[in-house]
């Protein structure tokens, strides 16, 4: 009998590594896997307070989507530094075994006819959602990590109300397919009895070329590979290691501003000439009115030190630097607010990129680690780390702590 050559046939698809032990294993690890995925990435949109003010926002008219928004901490610091290095990381690691999870079903894609009752048609539908958006989450996030988001749209509206459509077919999904496939685990492992291996089978399966249990190895061996080139860019004594991250690299000049830049002095379009001790002010606003600032004014106000890392949003980080300069809270009093600092709203010299202005909660403004950095590492800032002033703040993340400081509100936003 010739080979069927239409994919609605179950004979055209012949391998004999599909069925249903193979692809519960690879469920189970994506349940757990993209649970976490989905979490982390709620806290990354929650790291930037985006229902503090619009510039904070980049995800407008998100409705109900926004039910569990809360003010984002300052402790412990490194915490966006975790939630989003899991994030894109484990995202990154994912991958093999995502793709081997839809090699493994696709057969389930052009199966005829398309719904035997209304059961199997939500089954069909949810699994048309979940590998639809499987792999635009999966493409969007890469694409963000590795080449500065090069996608259609805003990464930021893209990602999030594509995250919640993927996960509300995911979770239809796991409800629908859990159970079968703890089963079908557990059968592997020989404490239940073996079943019919089911639709996935091939009636006409090709010859084998390795087993299962090896596909498995070389699934995890895929994932085990990205995660030692993705992993490192979070730690300074592995950041040689991370191949396929950005910032993975070497940073390109040495000493105490020789740590990861994600956006230069040039690409933000700062003049020199802004920036110098004489033409440079910082205008500070409040309850009592405002006040100018010059560098040298600043350096003789009551100075702190914090060591802070800097973590972004593409998942990589520093580690913690020591930034030196005046806090907050003590520029917020100088305009009236003392003890109790309000929000404040940021703005910067820089012309190109997105967060040229952002806004910080009060929590983030009285803690005492937050600071108007003017030195880190007891070196005067650089240009590309912001000189002559940027903003530090523990756990937020890196677009927040703006660089290139010239007006600082504080006060109803």
């Amino acid at each position: 009998m010739d080979a069927p050559h239409l994919p609605t046939s179950p004979g055209f698809w012949r391998s004999p590594l599909r069925g249903p032990r193979f692809t519960s294993v690879l469920g189970l690890v994506l349940l757990v896997g993209i649970t976490v995925l989905f979490v982390t990435g709620l806290l990354s949109y929650a790291a930037y307070n985006p229902g503090l003010s619009p510039v904070n926002d980049k995800t407008p008219d998100k409705g109900i989507l926004g039910f569990y928004l809360f003010a984002w901490p300052t402790h412990p610091h490194w915490l966006y530094r975790l939630t989003q290095g899991v994030h894109v990381t484990l995202g990154i690691t994912l991958i093999p075994v995502l793709l081997a999870k839809l090699w493994s079903v696709i057969p389930r894609l052009f199966a005829l006819p398309p719904a035997r009752s209304l059961a199997h048609a939500l089954e069909r539908i949810s699994l048309l959602l979940l590998v639809g958006g499987g792999l635009f989450e999966f493409v969007t996030g890469v694409l963000n990590v590795q080449l500065d988001y090069v996608f259609p749209g805003s990464f930021y509206p893209l990602h999030f109300y594509g995250a919640w459509v993927f996960f509300a077919a995911f979770l239809a999904h796991a409800v629908l397919k859990t159970p079968a496939a703890v089963r079908n685990v557990r059968r592997m492992r020989g404490s239940e009895p073996a079943a019919v291996e089911g639709e996935l089978v091939s009636p006409r399966p090709a010859p084998p070329t390795v087993s299962r249990r090896g596909a498995l190895w070389f699934v995890g061996g895929g994932s085990a590979l990205l995660f030692t080139t993705t992993v490192g860019q979070d730690f300074d004594g592995l950041r040689r290691t991370a191949l396929l991250a950005p910032h993975g690299g070497a940073v390109p000049v040495s000493g105490p501003n020789g740590f990861q830049i994600n956006k230069t002095a040039a690409y933000a379009g700062i003049d020199p000439a802004e920036t110098s001790a004489e033409a440079w002010r910082l205008v500070v606003t409040g309850r009592t009115g405002t006040v100018r600032l010059s560098r040298a004014q600043l350096a003789e106000l009551p100075l702190h030190s914090s060591a802070l890392p800097i973590a972004c949003v593409e998942g990589w980080s520093t580690s913690d630097q020591w930034w030196r300069g005046v806090r907050l809270r003590d520029l917020a009093a100088l305009v009236g607010h003392e003890g109790d600092p309000p929000d404040l709203f940021v703005e910067s010299l820089q012309r190109h990129g997105a967060f040229r202005r952002a806004a910080l909660r009060a929590n983030q403004v009285a803690d005492p680690r937050s600071l108007l950095a003017l030195y880190v590492n007891g070196e005067d800032l650089s240009p590309d780390h912001g000189h002559p002033a940027r903003v530090i703040v523990p756990a937020a993340p890196g677009v927040l702590n703006t660089k290139w400081v010239a007006r600082l509100t504080f006060g109803d936003l």
